[in-house]
């Protein structure tokens, strides 16, 4: 950055003051998702960070103005939302990737950048996704690679561009790869205290304290300490673990993971009225019901055992876990809400694609010594084989897609997909209930997604949209 002109380099500086002095959510797979960002922002983060997305799998999206929400969604090729943001977090959101190469970074950060507030790279997950593939900690390995990205993102892209990195063994070692990602154009960079082989449950020790406090000492920039959740327990704690880093800002995960009310100024919530708040977010973004549920089983993470902790675990249905923490009213009304929106629109065309004959029929297609065996003498079969890649990659055209506009236009309840993992052999069938028939296929498929598909199929074909041979009418 030494090297910029006074524009740019005023630029630079206002982009770094967006993360001094801040209380940030911390980037969490599973629980970064917009009603657990919107909440911690309402109860006073200064910013939040999305869950980890990969770059691929950013790449392959299409950005869509949900209407009906208010939202913008990116949106994958199996039609499923990888990405769902809305106005209320756009000056706060900050969009992580996983990443292994500028170019695809840069690709992937363009989607996005005119609906988030910043762009941010994760090299510091340790997991053996992220390090097979080049990416998170293994990035700390390579750090030639790690400078080449940040320095694309910030030539290239017009938001500010931070990274999230982990404490190498020396303290000398940290404070070096900072200083080339900073000088590479990163205006913000969050250290979190552990090593790449440290768990949550291991505490920062006094001595990783100091190494990211060195860190903060040399920078020019931003730094943003990670990893104090198991000593932060309330919205004071935050000032401690800041004055023991010496960092500008201090961004947790599980500590509010568990409670998002750590972020009040006010003082920690009950949970009980934590999660019914959030219930009533997930309900309103229309956020995965399996999704919704993994969020509030944390909030009562150690309160398993309570009524509600119980009714959490034991709901299977949005319903069910609506009623657990107190918001039938809210889930009524929601529902009432999308049925009327769904009459309101204008019907479209359902989109149709013409797949060649014999194209449905995987090759890794395993079919029964008995092709009803396993399956319920009250399931509708399908002829065909189960989906194939080359049939799921086309956005907007698989049969769960066409599935969900069939049931818009004839305002029928969403289908249900229950899938069973054939063990020990590998193999996976799905049964698809929709307005009280359940479909299914007689072969078994490679994976999870391709088993619902083939079962979607199975009633779009029953329902006369798919073709007995196979092939969906244009």
């Amino acid at each position: 950055m030494a090297d910029m002109g006074p524009a740019a380099a005023a630029a630079a500086v206002a982009a770094s003051a967006r993360y001094a002095n801040k209380h940030i959510l911390a980037p969490m797979v599973r629980i970064g998702t917009l009603p657990s960002r919107l909440l911690a922002l309402r109860y006073g983060a200064d910013l939040v960070y999305s869950e980890e997305l990969i770059d691929f799998r950013v790449i392959a999206c299409q950005r869509v103005e949900n209407k009906a929400l208010g939202s913008v969604d990116f949106v994958g090729p199996d039609g499923v939302v990888t990405f769902r943001t809305c106005p209320e977090e756009t000056d706060h959101v900050i969009f992580q990737m996983g990443t292994a190469d500028p170019a695809r970074a840069v690709q992937a950060a363009r989607l996005v950048a005119n609906d988030v507030a910043g762009i941010d790279v994760n090299m510091g997950c340790p997991k053996d996704f992220s390090l097979k593939g080049g990416m998170g900690a293994a990035l700390l390995r390579t750090p030639e690679k790690a400078v080449a990205i940040i320095r694309a993102l910030a030539e290239n892209i017009d938001k500010p561009i931070t990274c999230k990195v982990r404490l190498l063994p020396s303290a000398e070692d940290t404070v070096t790869l900072c200083q080339k990602l900073a000088d590479a154009g990163a205006c913000a960079i969050a250290v979190h205290g552990r090593l790449t082989h440290q768990r949550p449950r291991e505490p920062v020790t006094p001595e990783q304290c100091a190494a990211v406090r060195a860190v903060a000492e040399k920078l020019d920039v931003p730094v943003i300490a990670n990893g104090g959740s198991l000593d932060i327990q309330s919205y004071a704690d935050f000032a401690t673990f800041k004055a023991a880093t010496g960092c500008s800002s201090v961004m947790v995960a599980r500590a509010a993971q568990w409670n998002m009310s750590v972020f009040r100024k006010e003082g920690l919530l009950p949970p009980e009225e934590v999660v019914k708040t959030y219930a009533r977010l997930a309900l309103h973004w229309d956020n995965h019901s399996a999704n919704t549920k993994y969020c509030m089983m944390q909030t009562f993470h150690d309160l398993q055992q309570t009524p509600i902790g119980k009714a959490i675990h034991a709901a299977k249905e949005l319903s069910e876990l609506c009623a657990a923490v107190g918001v039938t009213q809210d889930f009524e009304e929601t529902k009432a809400r999308k049925r009327s929106l769904a009459e309101s629109l204008p019907p479209r065309p359902i989109s149709m694609v013409h797949y060649k004959p014999g194209e449905m029929d995987s090759k890794r297609a395993r079919a029964d010594t008995n092709e009803d065996h396993g399956l319920p003498a009250d399931v509708i079969v399908s002829p065909h084989g189960p989906m194939t890649r080359k049939v799921l990659s086309q956005p907007g055209h698989n049969p769960k897609t066409i599935l969900l506009e069939y049931i818009r236009q004839h305002k029928l309840d969403k289908p249900i997909f229950v899938t069973v993992d054939r063990k020990p052999t590998a193999g996976f069938r799905s049964i698809c209930t929709l307005d009280g028939k359940r479909y299914s296929n007689r072969f078994w498929s490679s994976n999870k997604k391709i088993a619902e598909q083939s079962s979607a199929a199975a009633a779009l074909q029953s329902l006369g949209v798919l073709e007995a041979d196979g092939t969906i009418p244009t």
